[in-house]
This record gives C-alpha cells, sequence and structure tokens, in this order.
C-alpha cells in the first residue's frame, strides 16, 4: 500500500517550504526623505511600486515604508511648517498596513543629511531586530511602543549583538530627480552619496523622461555600486507633484483625486498653500548648499 502523507504533514511541509524561501530573503524598510510639501497620491504610489519590485525579485521582503518629512531648517522655497507636513503625511498614511510617518527628521534643530537619516534608522532596526524575526510584517497600531517594550525586555536577557542577517536592511526610496540631483555642485556631499549607495541601496522610481540609467553610467560613484541601486519602472505613469499641487492652489483650482482626500481636507481648512506661503526662504540658499560651501571654503 503506497504511502500516503496526511492533511497534517503536508501542511506542516509546506510550513517549512515557507519559512526556508523566507529566511533567504532579506527583509527590508523603505525610507522616503523629502519635503512631502503636500504628500501626494503619487508619493503613496512610489512605495506600492517599489514594494512590488523587490518583492518580486525573490530576493527581498518589504516589511514596512517610512516617510520622513525633512525638517523646516531646510530653508526650501515655498516649505511650509514641518508641523503640517507630518500632519498630512499621517492623514496619507492612515489607511495603510505597512507604510507609516516618522517625525524624528522633521523634529531636528538643524538640518540633517540624508544618509544619517538612514543611519538613524538602520540603528533603531538593530536595536530591535532580536524580537521580530518571527514577524513578516509588522503591525501598525502601536508598533513603535511595542518594539521599544521588546527590545528592552530583550536586551535584560541577552548582551550579545544581533546577527546582522537578522536585521531589516534599510534602503533609500526616491524618485529619478533625486538621484539626478547627486550632479548638482554642493548639493551632497560626495562621501555621503558613496554611504547612501554603498552602504545602504537606493530603490529609484523612474518617471517619463528620465533617463537614470545612462546618470549611473556617466557617475563613477553610482557605476560602482549600481548593484545597489534598483532602477524601478513606473509603467503607469503619473506625473503628480507637489509643486503643481500647489500650483493649483495658488490658481483656486481643484486638487481632488490628487492627493488622499483627508489631506485635501487639511489643506483647505487651514489654507495652507498660497501666494504668501510660497515666497517663503525665496532668496534662501538650501541648507546642503549653504553647509557644503563652508565646508568646502579653506
Amino acid at each position: 500500500m503506497p504511502f500516503v502523507k496526511t492533511t497534517r504533514e503536508v501542511s506542516d511541509q509546506q510550513l517549512q517550504n515557507v519559512d526556508m524561501e523566507n529566511s533567504e530573503k532579506t527583509d527590508v524598510v523603505l525610507l522616503a526623505c523629502g519635503s512631502f510639501n503636500p504628500v501626494t497620491n503619487m508619493h503613496l504610489r512610489l512605495f506600492e511600486l517599489a514594494k512590488d519590485y523587490l518583492n518580486g525579485t525573490g530576493k527581498y521582503r518589504v516589511i514596512k515604508g517610512i516617510i520622513s518629512p525633512v525638517g523646516d531648517a531646510y530653508k526650501k522655497k515655498g516649505l511650509i511648517s514641518a508641523h503640517h507636513r507630518v500632519i498630512m503625511a499621517e492623514l496619507a498614511t492612515k489607511n495603510s498596513e505597512w507604510v507609516e510617518v516618522d517625525t524624528w527628521e522633521s523634529l531636528q534643530k538643524d538640518w540633517v543629511e540624508t544618509a544619517k537619516v538612514l543611519r538613524y534608522h538602520q540603528k533603531n532596526l538593530e536595536a530591535g531586530s532580536c524580537h521580530q524575526q518571527d514577524s513578516t510584517v509588522l503591525e501598525k497600531p502601536g508598533r513603535k511602543r511595542k518594539w521599544a517594550e521588546q527590545s528592552q525586555q530583550f536586551n535584560q536577557k541577552k548582551s550579545l549583538e544581533p546577527n546582522i542577517k537578522d536585521v531589516p536592511r534599510v534602503k533609500l526610496l526616491c524618485g529619478a530627480d533625486i538621484l539626478e540631483s547627486f550632479g548638482v555642485p554642493n548639493l551632497w556631499k560626495s562621501e555621503d552619496i558613496t554611504k547612501i549607495v554603498g552602504d545602504y541601496g537606493l530603490v529609484c522610481v523612474t518617471r517619463a523622461g528620465n533617463d537614470a540609467q545612462k546618470f549611473i553610467y556617466e557617475s563613477d560613484v553610482l557605476w560602482k555600486h549600481q548593484n545597489n541601486i534598483h532602477l524601478v519602472n513606473e509603467w503607469i505613469t503619473n506625473d503628480i507633484s507637489s509643486t503643481k499641487i500647489r500650483r493649483a492652489l495658488r490658481r483656486g483650482q481643484s486638487i481632488r483625486y490628487l492627493v488622499p482626500e483627508l489631506v485635501r481636507e487639511y489643506i483647505e481648512k487651514h489654507n495652507l498653500y498660497n501666494s504668501e506661503s510660497e515666497e517663503r526662504n525665496a532668496g534662501v540658499s538650501l541648507a546642503p548648499l549653504q553647509r557644503n560651501i563652508a565646508d568646502a571654503k579653506p
């Protein structure tokens, strides 16, 4: 009589196969830094596109997305208060099961380099990695507090460093415009670019008219770390931008369906964008330009 596996045995075998498959994948946290002035539907789409791409490679498993609005000290023209930008981002991600907003960068008195923001979040993951080994996706409600509590309990029991293989890796999520901004003189430090693409990695969603691959080819630093740069083609094109949203608002035009509805309502309630707000920081150099030029002087 041929041997027939029971339903329980088949189920156990399937679970083992899934566990083996997952253990071979690298957990990834996608971090998007920027003004989010305001956050748009396109910003949210970047996360979904990147997640689908990375998961589709079979090498990665995206477990979390983080929106990190830049602080007011960035001094970008038309940049409204971080207080409002953070609230809008939180409203935009209210119904997301995996994308959340982190306020650390926005609360800093001085502008913080993107490389340091990546390091901050990577250190947080290392500190709390041990207790999440059995979790595929972090639950959104209260997960920060729960993560901190579990991390503290674990550290009380063990003083060993966490296994680096078990720590999720932070990757910078961006559009092709950010990638190309690496070539703007004094906007980025060369060592920061090396850290970003070399130590962490980029997931870059391309837009129509951008030739990201050509830009990588023309940059020695990017070319050297090209294996750590993931270019994601956006086949369903979407040309929504914060700049166009603000322009429409200044002209009294509708932005419905361009931003999440809760964000639209918040903007209208507080009259956030107008001709006056667009002149904020006018004539002031961006913080990175000020700092990098100053550092470059003998």
